[in-house]
């Protein structure tokens, strides 16, 4: 699936089974809820916390999914070609640190 191709999946499975999209405020609010889910399960699997037993059925790979949808949401609601913004933005990346991270001692052994 492409990025274009998600984005009018999302529009259609709003349309159809959300009925409509929550506010733009709202959307954020549960984008960053979606973004700690993430965050918790990151920190247990790879960093120090430890699994509690309510943890066990968490799945990052849904939990990241649950993001990226919610993002997309977002993107639709105001008017955001996300294939588009991508290919600029890894542009600007790309022309911004040519040199950088090669340069970048703490990267390179």
């Amino acid at each position: 699936m492409t990025i274009n191709e998600a984005q009018e999946t999302v529009d259609q499975w709003i349309k159809t089974t959300g009925i409509r999209y929550f506010n733009e405020l709202t959307n954020t609010a549960i984008l960053m809820e979606e973004v700690g889910e993430v965050a918790r399960i990151m920190a247990r699997q790879y960093g120090e916390q430890s699994f509690k037993k309510s943890d066990e059925a968490v799945n990052l790979a849904d939990e990241m999914a649950d993001v990226m949808f919610v993002l997309i949401c977002l993107a639709n609601q105001t008017g955001i070609n996300l294939t588009e913004a991508f290919t600029k933005n890894l542009e600007k990346k790309s022309i911004r640190d040519a040199d950088r991270h090669r340069n970048n001692e703490k990267l390179n052994p």
